[in-house]
């Protein structure tokens, strides 16, 4: 089930929302673990199975972790070991199985068949929090849950449960027990998922079929592929973030605070800056979970290029189970590293060359990412720069443009905080804050009957995160 589906608007959520209203304190995680999973195996049931057997064993194994940990640490540490190696071995099977069976078949010329697996959804989301969890009991960051309807609410939390943010328990550990619920914090959620919504559905989606009719098109043109490039580089933005903004909403609704995932990546001097920007739970976790378990940068220079290339290779690997974001993964390593080590004191002396040139290669890196092999990323990078005979602006280039131009201009400004600061300056000021506030209502009202409409008329609307 999509958040951007009229089932989950209109039926699914005011349910859940009305349910979980009812329901006393004592139970009110108890709803949000049974409506969660309700979700989850609406299209596929039978990996609610899959998804009970992993909280099954994140609680057993945290139990045990916690009692020997200081008595019997090698037993701890294998049963964090054995944790971590099933989980990973249900992510590896499922996700990355074919990927495998493919590459060993192109080496060796076997003759193979591809096993014909489903990918759960979310399962990257979710395996990263269980994994998450036992590794901060092991470390004794956090005391193992008692209770597992509480360990059950936090790993299937449909909020952020197939497109993240990526929430660690330690963040909401509080939260589970004790937290409240008013007013104030509902219209915020409801206020910011709409805002989510309306990213995913009016931008997101409109910026992707032009991605698509240029994937399908055969007047393909140099502009025509810088066209392609910056409309997907708005459309993934608006996709994650919009999902983000959705899951921070929600989570909003039910009384909790999950963390900011994107901080307009878009207005970075670097890219490491970027990266401190665009997908920030998914960063900090592989930071604190991989990079520094590895060393990080306390250590030599060979070393620390080597943990950079392995976090970046893994963080690809994460996206999608093919070459693409392998390659994706480790063009931001080589980039990282060239920072670290020459360029980034020189950008910082840059006032304008240094965004141009964050765009420019993250504009290069989603056209590797958003490609269905290596063969086309190279071609469509080749294009950008009219290698392989096209030329230089064609009929197709010029509908595209005319007709998306407002939907392009407006990702634009959105995608920078040029609106937010806007909106808070206008705040200070007492007669317009008045103004402001009689109008939102009115602006969200419209948005949603807008995404509403859309929805209806069976448009455009694909899922990123059936590769996750």
């Amino acid at each position: 089930m999509l958040f951007s589906s009229i089932p989950f608007l209109y039926y699914f959520l005011p349910c859940v929302l009305l349910l979980y209203a009812l329901a006393p304190k004592k139970l009110k995680n108890f709803v949000l673990m049974l409506t969660s999973l309700v979700f989850y195996g609406w299209g596929e049931p039978k990996y609610v199975l899959l998804m009970a057997a992993t909280i099954g064993i994140g609680y057993v194994s945290g139990l045990i972790i916690e009692k020997f940990v200081d008595t019997k640490p090698k037993l701890a540490k294998t049963a964090l070991l054995i944790t971590v190696l099933i989980d990973l071995g249900f992510l590896g099977y499922f996700k990355y199985a074919n990927f495998f069976v493919e590459n060993f078949v192109a080496l060796t010329g076997f003759d193979i068949k591809l096993l014909n697996i489903a990918l759960p959804i979310g399962i990257s989301f979710y395996t990263f929090q269980i994994l998450s969890y036992s590794v901060d009991v092991y470390r004794k960051d956090v005391p193992a849950q008692k209770n597992p309807i509480n360990l059950a609410a936090y790993i299937t939390m449909f909020p952020q449960l197939i497109a993240g943010p990526i929430v660690r328990y330690a963040d909401i550990a509080e939260q589970l027990v004790n937290r409240t619920h008013s007013f104030e914090k509902t219209a915020l959620g409801i206020r910011r998922f709409i805002v989510g919504l309306s990213k995913k559905v009016l931008l997101a989606n409109i910026l992707g079929e032009v991605c698509d009719a240029f994937k399908a098109s055969d007047d393909k043109s140099v502009l025509f592929f810088w066209l392609y490039a910056v409309c997907y580089m708005l459309h993934v933005y608006f996709d994650f973030s919009g999902y983000s903004d959705m899951a921070i909403g929600l989570g909003s609704m039910f009384g909790f605070r999950f963390m900011e995932n994107f901080n307009y990546p878009y207005i970075s001097a670097s890219v490491t800056e970027f990266w401190r920007r665009w997908h920030i739970s998914l960063g900090t976790w592989f930071r604190d979970y991989v990079y520094i378990p590895l060393g990080g940068n306390r250590c030599s220079k060979a070393r620390h290029c080597f943990n950079i290339f392995v976090v970046w290779m893994l963080t690809g690997f994460w996206h999608g189970a093919d070459w693409p974001f392998i390659v994706w993964g480790i063009y931001f390593a080589i980039l990282l590293m060239i920072e670290k080590f020459f360029l980034l004191k020189h950008l910082k002396k840059l006032k304008v060359l240094n965004h141009i040139y964050v765009l420019l290669f993250v504009l290069f890196s989603f056209v590797i990412f958003n490609a269905a092999d290596m063969d086309e990323a190279v071609q469509y990078l080749g294009g950008l720069f009219g290698i392989g005979g096209y030329s230089f602006v064609s009929d197709s280039f010029f509908w595209y443009l005319r007709e998306f131009a407002v939907v392009i201009v407006v990702g634009l400004v959105g995608a920078t905080p040029f609106v937010k600061n806007a909106c808070l300056k206008l705040h200070e000021k007492e007669k317009t804050a008045k103004v402001l506030n009689v109008l939102e209502p009115i602006v969200l009202v419209a948005l949603l009957a807008l995404v509403t409409a859309y929805l209806v008329d069976g448009s455009y609307n694909p899922f990123l995160y059936f590769r996750f």
